[in-house]
């Protein structure tokens, strides 16, 4: 027996050996295919040990393979032949074609993640033999057709995402099935039919997504049954019935999307029973009822919206105890009653929408108790009285509508103190009696001011030319009179804006002031005044230019002294450099090359400077061990989250493990004093500014449209992927996309959108967003950063691949920007062709015409309408179709 078991063991480790051998062929021949220079022969003859790779068992079989990533492309299809593989994931490259029905052979698979490529056919039904499967991740590429029924025996499976594809049909019964189904996605693809009614009945579902389809029916009962669903996603559909009772049993659930369905009924009571929730959204429906007070039971929630439905009765006071609401969106239902003050009381509050309802009584004076409120949105109500002198206090806030009620009184001179108001400010088809306040003048950063329908009398006031911001302005069927004031945006308004006034007069208007005596005299004592100042400023103007010199000459020294104290400064910075408050290099590989002081060292040097963007400052670092870093050394605007250095350190860590070949991630982090250091790959190749318009370094002297058209279609998926995790990109221009040796394209300044304000966690700001050329005209009346401005900035930068010409050039003319240049093209007379960079255009027809069809796409992109532009997941699809057709 002794000797049989010895010949035993002998025997299987033979067949080990020749097992590995044949693992180490099929690894080999998946490297020549896939390019992949790390793998062979240099470093060890282990695979074992090779990158990406993880045996079992005595380094038998290779069971492990993850190539994401790497940007690979080729046939896959050989990995197949490593038939003891547990665990295969290959997302984030650019494979594409057919999906390989070869990995159905692979027995063993557990897991299985093809997402983010761009596998174009159907699932294969060879998989349905993968019974040991337990993910399946075909996530965000183009695959199509239906999902075939082969793949009901995948009874191991518990984590099945197939969302932002091209499917079609039915989502399979068998789904519902799935015994052991925890997480389902599907969401943006074209299914239809109904939710597979059996849903999460025995699988204890706890992710449930599928918006954005053509789904039918009610929302199962089943996926409440087991009570562990957490997240429950179904917007923009066209389900029906009502909300299921069955929904409170669900105590974890933290996100219920449901709108812009066709449900009906009224909200069950039980929601109150959902303690950890904190988003539920179900506008857009047909939804009946009161607004049941059980929602103040969920203490996390957050937002709240119920708008657009038929929702009646009161807002319940018990609201007042949801201390972390942040939105409450309730427009467009039959609401009456008073304004809550308990919700008004809320100090988080960042958003109330009550408009379109039948609310009434008057505006509380607390109204503005909630020192957050950016949003008061009263409009289309029964609200009386007068507007409170309470409402300055509302200093925060950015819109304000309270049109289409009976308000009475005058506008009350505290408004203008709420010098942050910019989208608009709606006081129409009131009662308002009296004069516009000078005081409007104060609030420069307003963009839209509509006081029309009121009974408003008296001039208009000379100061509301301070309202500098202007563009929107409606003061149409008041009882204004005299002359309209000689300000821009007066004047570029349509004569409706000022219509209905019988005593106003001047443009734009059709109506010229009277010439009478009393026109003369005024005329004349303006004469008089304009002699008096003259002669005011002409003697003083002497002095001025005198003490202007004195003053100019002590400036002068004193910059060169300071010039020269300051050299000495930081010449003893340099060599005795700040101390280091906290430093990290999140890449492991890299973390004993770098070398914080160098890099601190490196930056308070002006040859060290690459560039200088919105956001910040960008130097050349040269590391000890002979590595080259980019060093982004946020501008003082930014300098704000020293103060949330924690919230910092975990979003840099987070982008830090956003993989995406066209995206730009951050390798690690320095702080020192009150100065924010971000650490990045050097690219010596530099910006796509710079390779289109710097005509000294002749980048690009030979005429290569593929590789501009390759540009272009890098920075379109690097956006497309920053939308989909919910990203919006704050400064979008070619001088934030730089280039690799192969001219890849990789979109920088990723992490400021995170950055710049931690505080809040949001991509609104204050201060001016993006370069100049590239801000969608929108912003100037939103001040909001949106993926539909990131599109239109997006837009731009493919204008300047096609005409290589510079956002905004002289040669344009005043006011005319690249946008409104190529828009103006058929007005001047020029054909398509005509602005296209002729040296590349003329080389051949083919070109000529992909460079064409990449113009209609820049056009769609640049859209003055937000709505109309594509989203960048449809850009990067038709930028494919370009050299398709």
């Amino acid at each position: 027996m002794d000797i049989f078991m010895f010949i035993l063991i002998g025997l299987l480790a033979m067949s080990q050996v020749v097992v590995s051998q044949d693992d180490e062929a099929t690894l080999l021949a998946i490297s020549r295919e896939l390019s992949l220079p790390q793998w062979g022969f240099k470093n060890s003859s282990n695979y074992c040990s090779w990158p990406g790779i993880g045996c079992g068992l005595n380094n038998s079989r290779v069971e492990r393979l993850n190539l994401s990533h790497q940007g690979l492309q080729g046939n896959v299809s050989v990995i197949s032949q490593l038939t003891a593989l547990k665990s295969l994931d290959l997302s984030y490259n650019n494979f594409h074609g057919i999906v390989p029905s070869e990995f159905g052979y692979l027995f063993e698979l557990e897991f299985l993640d093809l997402s983010f490529n761009k596998f174009g056919s159907s699932v294969p039904k060879e998989w349905g033999r993968l019974k040991n499967l337990k993910s399946l991740n075909l996530s965000n590429n183009f695959l199509t057709g239906e999902i075939p029924d082969e793949l009901e025996g995948l009874e191991q499976m518990h984590d099945l995402q197939l969302y932002m594809n091209k499917f079609i049909g039915f989502i399979p019964d068998w789904v519902g099935s799935l015994a052991k189904l925890r997480v389902f996605t599907a969401y943006e693809n074209g299914f239809v039919g109904r939710i597979p009614q059996k849903l999460g009945s025995v699988s204890g579902l706890t992710v449930l997504n599928l918006h954005s389809n053509q789904l039918q029916g009610p929302i199962p009962k089943s996926i409440f049954v087991m009570g562990k669903l957490e997240t429950l996603v179904l917007t923009q559909n066209r389900l029906t019935g009502d909300i299921p009772e069955l929904i409170g049993k669900c105590k974890g659930l933290s996100s219920v999307r449901i709108g812009n369905n066709l449900l009906i009924g009224s909200i069950p009571k039980s929601v109150g029973n959902i303690t950890g929730l904190t988003y539920f959204e179900a506008d857009n429906n047909n939804l009946s009822g009161e607004i049941i007070p059980e929602f103040s039971q969920c203490a996390n929630l957050t937002l709240l919206n119920l708008a657009s439905n038929g929702l009646t009765g009161r807002i319940p006071p018990e609201f007042g105890r949801l201390t972390n609401l942040q939105e409450f969106i309730v427009s467009g239902n039959s609401l009456f009653g008073e304004i809550p003050t308990a919700i008004l009381r809320l100090k988080n509050l960042n958003k109330l929408d009550l408009s379109s309802n039948r609310i009434n009584g008057t505006i509380p004076e607390d109204i503005c108790i909630s020192s957050r409120l950016q949003y008061l949105l009263l409009s289309q109500n029964s609200i009386r009285g007068e507007i409170p002198r309470e409402i300055g206090n509302c200093t925060k806030l950015l819109e304000l509508q309270l049109g289409s009620n009976y308000l009475s009184g005058n506008i009350p001179l505290e408004i203008s103190h709420i010098k942050n108001l910019q989208i608009a400010m709606n006081l129409s088809f009131n009662h308002l009696r009296g004069q516009l306040p000078s005081e409007l003048g104060k609030l420069d950063k307003l963009v839209s001011l509509d006081v029309s329908n009121n009974q408003l009398s008296g001039s208009i006031p000379a100061l509301i030319r301070g309202m500098i911001s202007l563009i929107e302005v409606n003061l149409s069927n008041n009882q204004f009179s005299g002359p309209i004031p000689p300000f821009v945006p007066f004047q570029k308004s349509s004569n409706s804006s000022f219509s209905g006034n019988k005593g106003l007069c001047g443009e734009p208007l059709n109506s010229p002031c009277s010439n009478s005596i009393g026109s003369d005299l005024r005329t004349y004592h303006h004469s008089v005044s304009y002699r008096i100042v003259l002669t005011v400023i002409g003697s003083g103007l002497a002095v001025f230019v005198s003490v202007s010199i004195v003053v100019l000459v002590f400036m002068i020294r004193e910059r060169q002294e300071k010039a020269a104290k300051n050299a000495d400064i930081s010449d003893d910075i340099i060599k005795n450099p700040p101390p280091i408050l906290a430093g990290q290099v999140f890449v492991e590989n890299l973390q004993q090359a770098i070398d914080f002081d160098a890099v601190v060292k490196a930056t308070m040097k002006d040859e060290n400077k690459l560039s200088s963007g919105t956001f910040s400052t960008v130097y050349k670092a040269d590391m000890p061990s002979g590595m080259t870093l980019s060093v982004k050394r946020l501008k003082s605007v930014d300098q704000t989250i020293i103060q949330y250095q924690n919230k910092m350190i975990r979003e840099l860590e987070r982008l830090s493990r956003l993989f995406h070949d066209n995206l730009i991630r951050p390798i690690g982090y320095v702080i020192y004093e009150d100065v924010a250091l971000l650490l990045h790959e050097y690219f010596p190749n530099g910006t796509l500014a710079r390779y289109l318009h710097d005509s000294s370094k002749q980048l690009d002297y030979e005429p290569d449209w593929p590789t501009r058209l390759h540009i272009a279609t890098g920075v379109a998926e690097g956006l497309a992927f920053l939308h989909h995790v919910a990203v919006i990109h704050l400064d979008i221009s070619s001088g934030n996309v730089l280039l690799d040796s192969n001219s890849n394209a990789l979109v920088g300044e990723v992490e400021i959108s995170k950055l710049l304000d931690p505080s809040r966690g949001t991509a609104s700001i204050s201060a001016v967003a993006g370069s100049f050329g590239y801000i969608p005209p929108e912003y100037a009346y939103t001040m909001q950063v949106t993926a539909p401005g990131n599109v239109y900035s997006y837009g731009v930068i493919m204008l300047e691949i096609l005409t290589t010409r510079l956002p905004v050039d002289e040669e344009f003319g005043e006011g005319m920007d690249l946008v409104k240049w190529v828009q103006s093209a058929a007005a001047r007379g020029e054909t398509p062709e005509q602005i296209l960079d002729s040296r590349l255009s003329t080389v051949s027809f083919a070109w000529r015409k992909e460079m064409l069809a990449a113009l209609k796409i820049a056009l769609l992109c640049t859209d003055i309408t937000p709505a109309r532009r594509p989203k960048m997941k449809r850009v990067v699809e038709l930028l494919k179709e370009v050299t398709e057709n």
